[in-house]
């Protein structure tokens, strides 16, 4: 399938919270930066929710999150991104509001990504035993509406076209978690750099080596393709590159 050769020149990378990348499109984000792809990661809230400590009480959340930023802006240098948006919006309390798709619409405008990738807001529940944070679905469902139809309509947000924010049309949308993938990426070559990046994750992973259970998922969702290690895809082509003449 042609899309799976796909090779954006810039792409937006949309997920709730530091980690969520790591965990599931680190290896094609990588892939994409050893192409020559700018790839712009964008966090929605800092993870500040993100401790069960009983030692840790409401007044450690701001330097939880000011951690977990640190620890993100690591991850992407691993993979090579070099920009990093945080929108510290609040753990845990994630709604699709139409502020939250307003604030990506305007990120969306002021880098152009040819390709958004963010989580599929449809997934509820994966298999018996996980059910998707709402934060994911959140982050998700304002990440497509702010893709399409609002950044590429002129007369949404009129208020940004005030800020200079001129509307922009993205060619691509991937939600990963779909549960009806039709793209994979071989991540074979950046599997290595997906687990360093998430092992940068300290104060969520803490001693866990997550090598086998990446290197597991990985396999089993290239097996379908012949593929050693794979992350996949359901792929919206929303505007066809025009011929270079």
């Amino acid at each position: 399938m042609s899309e799976k050769e796909y090779i954006p020149k810039i792409a937006m990378s949309i997920q709730a919270h530091p980690d969520d990348q790591e965990f599931t499109i680190a290896g094609t984000l990588a892939s994409w930066v050893k192409q020559g792809c700018r790839v712009i990661s964008v966090i929605v809230t800092s993870g500040d929710a993100g401790s069960n400590e009983p030692s840790k009480g409401a007044d450690y959340k701001p330097s939880l999150a000011h951690l977990r930023e640190d620890e993100q802006i690591a991850a992407n240098l691993v993979l090579g991104i070099q920009e990093t948006a945080f929108l510290h919006y609040p753990d845990g309390e994630l709604e699709a509001t139409l502020q939250l798709r307003k604030d990506l619409t305007r990120l969306i405008r002021l880098y152009k990504p040819d390709l958004v990738v963010t989580g599929d807001p449809s997934r509820v529940f994966y298999g018996a035993d996980y059910i998707n944070h709402p934060d994911h679905r959140a982050a998700a469902e304002a990440a497509v509406y702010a893709t399409f139809p609002s950044a590429g309509t002129r007369l949404i947000f009129t208020d940004l076209l005030d800020e200079g924010y001129e509307p922009h049309n993205v060619k691509k949308l991937y939600l990963h978690g779909a549960e009806n993938a039709d793209v994979w990426v071989d991540t074979s070559d950046t599997l290595d750099l997906k687990i360093a990046a998430l092992r940068k994750h300290i104060s969520q992973l803490g001693e866990w080596d997550p090598t086998e259970e990446m290197t597991k998922w990985a396999a089993e969702t290239g097996k379908e393709k012949g593929l050693q290690a794979a992350e996949s895809y359901r792929v919206m082509t929303l505007e066809e590159d025009k011929p270079e003449s």
